[in-house]
C-alpha cells in the first residue's frame, strides 16, 4: 500500500519531491488599552507555534483521539486509513478528504489551496512526509493547533480559548479542551454559542475517545461529561472593535509592519465597557421610539480617546457611527454661537428677546409653542431658544460663526444659511468631541488621537506619539462665561436629566428637525464625552430628543468613568489680558486665525 501511494503521488503531472517550503506568517499586530489589556488583533491571524510541553496533557490528546490516533506511530500519513479513503475514491470517481493525518491537515494548511483533487492529496502527502522529516511529533503538532482554524474568526488554540472561555489554553479543563478539539468536524455546525446541543453531542464523542486511548481516566470521564461550561456569546474584546478598527486605519499609514508588534491605546477598556452597556441598555428602552444606533466618543483634556462606541452592534455593521456618520448637529451647535457673541462682548446677563423673527424669509421655532420674551443670553442657550440663537448669529455673522466653530476643530463643511445657527451643518461625534474638549481643558485645541506607542515583541518602542502644541482657542473671559452657561444647561435647562450630583458638569442638548438626530455634548474637567442617537436611514425617531436618550446615555456612562476616576473641576483657562476691548456685540466679529494643521488621529 505504501509503494502504491507513493507511486501514486510521484506519478502524477508536474509532481517533484520538494524541499519542504518556508513557513512564513503575515506579522501580527496587538492593541492593547492604556493599561496593557488585549483589545484587538489585527494583521496574521495565526499564533506562534504552540509550546506541548506548557499545555495540559489532556488538551493535545483531546485533538489526537478525534483527529488522529495513530499520530504518533505513522510517518506523516496513515496507511490503514489511507487504503479505506482510496477504495472509497476509486468507488466515487474523486478525491475524498477522509483520512487525513494531523500531519496531513498542517501541511495543507501550510502550503496548499483547498482543491479536492488526485494531484493536490499528492503533494499534500509528499510535504506531510518532509514535515514528520524535519520536525518532532510535539512540534507538528504544536504547529497544528496554532494554526487550525476553530470558527467565530478564532485561528490557533490560544485565541479559541480566549473566545470562547474567556481563559488561555493553559488553563482548559478536559471538557473545554474536548469542545475545541469537537470543533475540528465544522467549526460552524458544533460552535457551542450558535449550536449548543451537536457541540455537547460531538463533544461526548471526544471524551469518550480520549477514554479509550487512556488520555484521561474513567473519574475524569465522569466529571466531563456532568460540565457545563461558560461559553461566552462574544470575545472578550468585542466592545472595542470599533476603536480597533480606527486605530488600525492610522497604523497603517505608518507602513506595513515586517515583525509582529504591540501598538498601546489611549483606550481605557473599563470606560468603554461602560460605554458599550451604557449604549446597548439605553437603545434597548428607546427601540419603542424607533431610535436604532448610537455613537458615543470620550475624549480626556489633551485629545486621548477613552472609549469609541460606533454603533449598536459591530458583528451586525462595522460602520463606525462615531467618526464617519455625518449628521444633522442641532442645537448642540449653539455654543458656537454663544461663543462668538461672548467674544464679540455679550456677558451671560445681556438682555435677549425671544419673539417672532423672520430672517431672509425663514422663521424658526422653538421647541415649546409660545415665546418667552425678555430672558438672558443665559437662559437662551439653557432653555435653547432658536429665535434667540438664530438672531444672534445674523447679527453677529454667520461666517464668523462658522469660524468660531473651525477654530475649535469642526473641519467638515459648514453651511452659512440662516439656519446654520440651529445646527443644519452636518457633522461627526468625533469632532463635535474635539469642539467640545476646548470647552472642558481651559481653552485648548485638541486632535483626538489613539495610539501612545509601538513595541516590539521584547518591549522595544519603535513609535511614539509626539504632542503638537495645543494652541489656546478660547479666550477668557468668554470661556469662563460659556462654561457657566453650559452648566446652567444641565442644572435647569434641557439638559437636566444628565446630571450627576457631586460633579462639575456641563454640556448641551442638540435635536435635528423631524427627530432625526438626537445629541448631548457634555464635559466636566479634562473629559469630554459626546453621544448621538438615530437611525441609518435618516427616518425620523418618535420624540426622542437631546435631553432625554443621548443624554440618560451620556448620564449612564459619565456615571461608571468619574466614579473609576474623579475628575477635577472644570478649569477656568487663561486669565483675561488687561487690556482686552470688547466689540459691539451688534457688529460681526472679526475672523479668527487661521486654525492650525492637525496630525493624522493616531
Amino acid at each position: 500500500m505504501l509503494a502504491f501511494i507513493a507511486a501514486l503521488a510521484l506519478s502524477l503531472p508536474g509532481i517533484d519531491v520538494p524541499q519542504l517550503p518556508p513557513i512564513t506568517r503575515e506579522p501580527q499586530v496587538t492593541y492593547v488599552d492604556r493599561v496593557g489589556v488585549v483589545i484587538g488583533v489585527r494583521g496574521g491571524r495565526y499564533g506562534p507555534p504552540v509550546d506541548i510541553a506548557k499545555l495540559p496533557k489532556y488538551v493535545p490528546a483531546a485533538f489526537v483521539a478525534i483527529e488522529d490516533r495513530r499520530f504518533y506511530e505513522h510517518p506523516g500519513f496513515d496507511p490503514v486509513g489511507m487504503a479505506r479513503a482510496v477504495m472509497a475514491d476509486i468507488g466515487e470517481g474523486r478525491a475524498a478528504e477522509g483520512a487525513s493525518t494531523i500531519t496531513q491537515q498542517l501541511a495543507r494548511n501550510l502550503f496548499l489551496s483547498s482543491d479536492r483533487t488526485l494531484e493536490r492529496k499528492g503533494q499534500e502527502l509528499i510535504y506531510a512526509v518532509e514535515l514528520e522529516q524535519t520536525f518532532s511529533k510535539p512540534q507538528i503538532l504544536g504547529l497544528y493547533l496554532s494554526r487550525v482554524y476553530f470558527g467565530a474568526g478564532a485561528y490557533g488554540i490560544e485565541a479559541a480559548a480566549e473566545r470562547y472561555f474567556h481563559a488561555p489554553a493553559s488553563k482548559l479543563t478536559v471538557r473545554e479542551a474536548a469542545m475545541l478539539a469537537a470543533l475540528m468536524k465544522s467549526p460552524t455546525d458544533y460552535n457551542p454559542v450558535e449550536h449548543p446541543d451537536a457541540s455537547a453531542a460531538r463533544t461526548e464523542l471526544v471524551l469518550d475517545a480520549m477514554s479509550d486511548i487512556g488520555a484521561i481516566t474513567a473519574p475524569q470521564h465522569a466529571r466531563a461529561l456532568a460540565q457545563r461550561p461558560r461559553v461566552w456569546a462574544s470575545a472578550p474584546d468585542a466592545a472595542a472593535q470599533y476603536f480597533v478598527d480606527w486605530v488600525d486605519q492610522a497604523f497603517r499609514k505608518l507602513g506595513p509592519p515586517h515583525i509582529d508588534l504591540t501598538v498601546e491605546t489611549t483606550l481605557d477598556a473599563a470606560d468603554e465597557a461602560s460605554a458599550q452597556a451604557a449604549a446597548t441598555e439605553t437603545l434597548d428602552r428607546f427601540a419603542r421610539d424607533g431610535a436604532q444606533q448610537a455613537a458615543l466618543v470620550a475624549l480626556d483634556g489633551e485629545g486621548r480617546v477613552r472609549a469609541m462606541i460606533g454603533g449598536a452592534d459591530f458583528a451586525a455593521s462595522g460602520f463606525n457611527r462615531a467618526v464617519d456618520a455625518h449628521r444633522q448637529a442641532g442645537s448642540s451647535w449653539k455654543p458656537f454661537v454663544y461663543l462668538t457673541a461672548l467674544e464679540s462682548g455679550l456677558t451671560p446677563d445681556s438682555p435677549v428677546i425671544d419673539q417672532p423673527v423672520s430672517i431672509d424669509g425663514w422663521s424658526p421655532r422653538d421647541f415649546e409653542d409660545g415665546f418667552l420674551g425678555p430672558i438672558t443670553l443665559q437662559t437662551a442657550l439653557a432653555q435653547s431658544i432658536n429665535t434667540v440663537a438664530a438672531t444672534l448669529a445674523d447679527q453677529l455673522g454667520r461666517p464668523n460663526v462658522a469660524g468660531t466653530a473651525r477654530r475649535l476643530g469642526i473641519v467638515t463643511p459648514i453651511n452659512v444659511e440662516p439656519a446654520m445657527a440651529l445646527g443644519s451643518s452636518l457633522v461627526t461625534p468625533l469632532e463635535m468631541a474635539e469642539a467640545y474638549d476646548a470647552f472642558a481643558n481651559g481653552g485648548d485645541r485638541v486632535a483626538a488621537y489613539g495610539i501612545e506607542r509601538i513595541r516590539t515583541e521584547s518591549g522595544r518602542v519603535i513609535w511614539r506619539h509626539s504632542p503638537t502644541a495645543t494652541p489656546n482657542v478660547i479666550p477668557n473671559p468668554p470661556l469662563s462665561e460659556l462654561d457657566q452657561m453650559l452648566r446652567e444647561v444641565i442644572a435647569s435647562g434641557t439638559g437636566v436629566k444628565a446630571a450627576i450630583p457631586g460633579y462639575d458638569l456641563a454640556g448641551k442638548t442638540g435635536t435635528a428637525s423631524d427627530f432625526k438626530d438626537a445629541w448631548f455634548c457634555g464635559f466636566t474637567g479634562d473629559f469630554t464625552a459626546v453621544v448621538w442617537m438615530g437611525r441609518d436611514d435618516d427616518a425620523p425617531m418618535r420624540g426622542v430628543v437631546g435631553g432625554s436618550g443621548p443624554a440618560e446615555l451620556w448620564r449612564a456612562f459619565m456615571r461608571a468613568a468619574l466614579r473609576r476616576e474623579p475628575p477635577p473641576p472644570i478649569p477656568p483657562g487663561p486669565p483675561a489680558p488687561a487690556n482686552a476691548m470688547p466689540m459691539s456685540p451688534t457688529a460681526p466679529s472679526l475672523p479668527p486665525p487661521e486654525a492650525p494643521e492637525t496630525s493624522p488621529p493616531i
